[in-house]
């Protein structure tokens, strides 16, 4: 059984998809931009909000108005981000079982910290460990693994780095719903569970390289 459980937010531990697109669209309509539908947005989040954002705005970061728009948004989600997100079903219990198993819990998200924190402080009071994206401060987002490597030093398992030893660190599993989680668990040495409730299909993430999946979180109990 695994003894450490970290896990992707956005799609995997929280369905936060409409209040994304709602901070995406008061961007874009601030400055007189197009809008888009929530299943763009569900194709554009995965790589942080700025990735987001880019995919969002037309030509992108080239686009004179890019700065603003992103600025609009950061504003606009970090007021409405508890508007409609809620945990999927299961997860709130999922978590709690886990936990009291003795397993240890950490997230890591390409969400702003700020969000990520405050997010994962009123949902979840069983995770010990919430980083977000903190570039700034040379932690790189996901898929590179130092988000990961960062959970598990918090956690207080400093020595674990790729390739993981036996017996130096606890086992360890990497749970997410996106491809930017296969690649993130990869490069962090740690298996991967898909689940198939968040963004991405089957079909999606077979072809990006997951091999384990659940469909519903009491899966992960058992």
């Amino acid at each position: 059984m695994y003894k450490v459980y970290i896990f992707d937010l956005d799609g995997t531990l929280l369905d936060t998809l409409q209040d994304l697109a709602d901070s995406v669209n008061h961007a874009l309509r601030q400055y007189g931009l197009p809008e888009h539908s929530l299943d763009d947005i569900r194709r554009f989040v995965g790589n942080g909000v700025r990735r987001l954002m880019e995919r969002a705005t037309p030509d992108g970061a080239q686009n004179p108005l890019f700065d603003a728009v992103f600025a609009s948004f950061r504003q606009h989600y970090m007021e409405h981000s508890l508007d409609t997100t809620r945990p999927y079903d299961g997860i709130p219990e999922m978590l709690h079982a886990l936990k009291a198993r003795g397993c240890r819990l950490a997230v890591v998200s390409n969400k702003m910290m700020a969000a990520t924190q405050s997010l994962v402080a009123h949902f979840f009071p069983e995770i010990d460990v919430a980083i977000g994206e903190h570039e700034a401060e040379g932690i790189r987002r996901k898929p590179a693994p130092d988000t990961v490597l960062e959970a598990l030093r918090q956690l207080g398992f400093p020595q674990c780095q790729p390739p993981f030893t036996v017996g130096e660190c606890p086992p360890a599993v990497y749970v997410g719903d996106s491809d930017v989680d296969i690649a993130t668990a990869r490069n962090s040495g740690l298996p991967c569970i898909s689940v198939l409730w968040g963004f991405r299909d089957r079909d999606f993430l077979q072809a990006h390289g997951a091999t384990t999946f659940v469909e519903h979180p009491v899966e992960l109990i058992k």
